[in-house]
């Protein structure tokens, strides 16, 4: 149902008000709610000791590009094969043979898309020329190039390193379509639909009024490097392998012998990256996923709606081992459909800990798709998928500047980045312009204290441990806890899940859904989180604590 703005805001209004009543009753939750308020009170000022540089970060040897979903170089999926990045070791199953059928041997099929450079004029940088430059980002991913663009817009002197800054993002980019139309980049969806929907069980389906879309990577891409190009920016292309500090710049060498000096360097090579420091364990959650772009002889979905979640499990009948495993840590499908015979699949497990196999997803898409009647005849695109959630935020501040995986700007209960960090691209842009774009020229320790904190100011890091006790909760969910979980969450106010996925809600009304969706849950979800989360919940109420301090 579509409010208009005044409906919104008295819907909004009621709400708040009947949940204000209810915390003035009971006095557990007025203690929460109290502690929450606390901790949003301003920091005080406290002295702070100016360090050399080499002791509050350590060079790494090594810079990477890798893959995933929603994401691309700057938003690089991860791979236990392929990165020296540390996972958990996943979990270990015995290794199981699906019953064999024509439906699942999509899994042999080879992809038959090969990606071609994007053909543009691009301005190299000239090493020999030795210029002198303001900002370095490594990375050309949608991360990296939005921005240098806004960056350079106020005539900051800005490289971006690639290993091929006009290769083809290799992943699939999915948002919500409102994301990216507050940005101007409604026109680079190349597919869109006005519904959402999400199969909680086998018998009960919600559907969400909540147009979502497919992002045109290519459109995207030239959109970002043509402005990159417009403003100034250079390139060039090659790897970092390290980076240097001094008191009021930084070096970064490459791979083919250049060396290039800025007074900051932006990291936005995804998160296997080693040049952002962190001084806390990085507990992260995991998601994983292998999907495929495929021509399909028919498929079961609306053409009028995208399938964001599909929790039922009636495909694993035949299947008691997988039927097990998936009830202790589910497996969802998430589908788009273009037309009746073309359709992106993709099957994934929303967060775990450990890692859950890569194998045991696609075991659980083979008897998914066959259970379906789904038969695979070409393999059009395919990926995997593995992101970190959660964890710590790195150290803040430090003398390498992190953007997208490396700020940790993924959303640690969905995953979902590409959009947020195209918003709050032009936030750090501005604390960058505001430091080198001026004649009094900011550089060193108060350069990385005014970006670092301008990405991360105290509410947006209170907010995120909230995030985080999202996550924290869902890891602690089984199959039956997870659907009784979502069948509440979308019945939310649709200000609190449209907020909640797109991470634009304060402390305050975090803590008004949460008091909400108690009150829609079932007696089994009730249950789960009363016995699930006090230990999650006291873990965020210690880290508000101490972030507010």
């Amino acid at each position: 149902m579509l409010f208009s703005d005044s409906e919104k805001n008295q819907s909004s209004l009621t709400l708040k008000e009947h949940h204000f009543h209810s915390i003035q009753q009971d006095p557990f939750l007025s203690f929460i709610i109290t502690t929450l308020s606390l901790s949003l009170q301003p920091k005080k000022k406290k002295i702070t000791l100016s360090l050399p540089m080499e002791a509050l970060i350590t060079p790494s040897s090594s810079s990477l590009s890798l893959s995933k979903k929603l994401y691309s170089s700057s938003f690089s999926p991860l791979t236990t094969s392929t990165s020296p990045f540390l996972f958990p070791k996943p979990h270990n199953y015995l290794t199981q043979r699906v019953h064999t059928s024509k439906f699942g041997n999509f899994l042999d099929l080879i992809p038959e898309n090969k990606q071609t450079p994007i053909k543009l004029d691009i301005n190299w940088l000239d090493p020999s020329t030795k210029a002198r430059l303001d900002v370095i980002v490594i990375g050309a991913g949608p991360a990296g190039l939005c921005l240098a663009e806004r960056v350079a817009r106020h005539g900051v002197r800005v490289c971006c390193i690639d290993p091929d800054p006009l290769s083809m993002w290799p992943n699939n980019y999915g948002a919500w379509v409102d994301e990216l139309s507050c940005l101007g980049l409604d026109s680079c969806f190349d597919k869109t639909w006005p519904m959402a929907s999400v199969h909680v069980d086998d018998y009960k389906t919600k559907y969400l009024d909540r147009p979502y879309g497919r992002i045109n990577r290519k459109m995207l891409k030239m959109k970002l490097i043509s402005g990159c190009v417009s403003n100034g920016v250079k390139f060039h292309k090659g790897k970092v392998w390290k980076i240097n500090h001094q008191e009021f710049e930084s070096s970064v060498v490459c791979d083919d012998g250049n060396e290039f000096k800025a007074s900051l360097i932006v990291d936005a090579s995804g998160f296997a990256s080693s040049f952002v420091e962190y001084d806390k364990p990085r507990n992260h959650g995991y998601q994983i996923a292998h999907g495929i772009l495929a021509e399909v002889e028919n498929h079961p979905f609306d053409l009028d709606k995208m399938l964001l979640m599909d929790w039922r499990d009636s495909h694993l009948g035949n299947e008691p081992d997988l039927r097990v495993r998936n009830s202790r840590i589910p497996t969802f499908l998430y589908a788009m459909p273009f037309d009746s015979n073309l359709v992106f699949l993709e099957e994934t497990s929303l967060v775990s800990r450990p890692v859950l196999s890569y194998k045991e997803i696609k075991l659980r898409m083979v008897a998914r798709l066959r259970h379906m009647g789904i038969k695979v005849k070409r393999v059009i695109e395919s990926e995997k998928c593995l992101i970190p959630m959660g964890g710590p935020l790195p150290v803040i501040p430090q003398p390498v500047m992190g953007i997208g995986g490396t700020a940790g700007l993924a959303h640690p209960s969905t995953g979902y980045m590409v959009a947020r960090t195209l918003a709050l691209a032009p936030i750090l842009a501005d604390s960058i312009v505001e430091c080198l774009g001026s004649t009094r020229m900011i550089r060193g320790q108060p350069l990385y204290h005014r970006v670092w904190n301008g990405l991360w100011p105290i509410e947006r890091r209170l907010t995120r441990e909230y995030y985080r006790f999202g996550m924290e909760t869902l890891l602690k969910l089984d199959l039956k806890g997870t659907r009784s979980f979502f069948d509440a969450f979308f019945d939310l106010n649709p200000e609190y899940w449209h907020g909640f996925l797109s991470s634009r809600l304060s402390l305050m009304e975090l803590a008004m859904l949460s008091l909400s969706l108690f009150g829609h849950s079932s007696n089994l979800s009730r249950f789960d989180i009363v016995t699930k989360c006090p230990v999650p919940f006291a873990k965020m109420m210690g880290n508000l604590v101490v972030e507010s301090i």
